[in-house]
């Protein structure tokens, strides 16, 4: 079944250049010019990705993304103009999966959609990489038991349960205080970097830990 593509977006000679990429590449698409008739289209017919701008009439892309998710886990890649800090982190942390500032080439942003699909068409893919035993904190990679401390189970966890999602230092740093562990937004990346170091033993060829710069880290399978 062919996925469906849906597109936010009011400036209108940038939707149609992505719509055309878009469709060539196999995908169904839609697109709509406006944050609250796109809540509804989501709300009454769900598609399988939103390609959301953040400025945009009616309901501005921010308020969209927190309000898809309330009731639903479609994967949104959130498209904006502003080159803050904030404004990405903002993007992100709303729920959005992926973003990309303008100008954009369309094919890059056509390889993350088929990126984000193919991620979640293969949960049974990532399982046989790794497993987590939560009540015991183990991760196994491919059976193979990780020697991690509280503070890298903690992290390495919560990528792994949203792959492919870019999480921020202060995510990290959330997600770690949450198991009452002490830790600072400086050491996030001391403990990234003996993640990664952990996983090379097991995976010598597979870069699992992702840096985004100006971002923070995201999980690949």
């Amino acid at each position: 079944m062919t996925a469906t593509i849906l597109i936010v977006e009011d400036e209108s000679d940038l939707s149609a250049i992505i719509a055309d990429y878009v469709t060539a590449a196999g995908y169904e698409v839609d697109v709509i010019a406006d944050g609250r008739a796109a809540l509804t289209r989501v709300k009454h017919r769900s598609p399988d990705l939103i390609v959301l701008d953040i400025m945009l009439p009616g309901l501005d892309g921010l308020s969209l993304c927190k309000q898809v998710r309330t009731f639903s886990d479609v994967p949104i890649i959130m498209v904006t103009a502003r080159v803050e800090e904030i404004d990405r982190l903002l993007g992100l942390e709303t729920g959005a999966d992926d973003y990309l500032c303008k100008p954009f080439s369309p094919r890059e942003l056509v390889a993350r959609i088929r990126a984000i699909l193919r991620r979640q068409r293969k949960p049974d893919d990532d399982m046989r990489l790794f497993n987590i035993d939560e009540p015991t904190r183990t991760v196994r990679i491919r059976s193979q038991a990780l020697d991690l401390t509280p503070t890298e189970y903690s992290l390495f966890t919560a990528m792994a349960k949203r792959p492919g999602t870019i999480h921020s230092r202060a995510q990290l740093l959330d997600f770690a205080s949450r198991d009452n562990l002490d830790v600072t937004d400086r050491a996030i990346d001391s403990h990234i970097k003996n993640l990664r170091r952990k996983l090379s033993v097991l995976l010598p060829d597979v870069e699992i830990i992702h840096s985004v710069y100006g971002l923070g880290y995201r999980i690949e399978l």
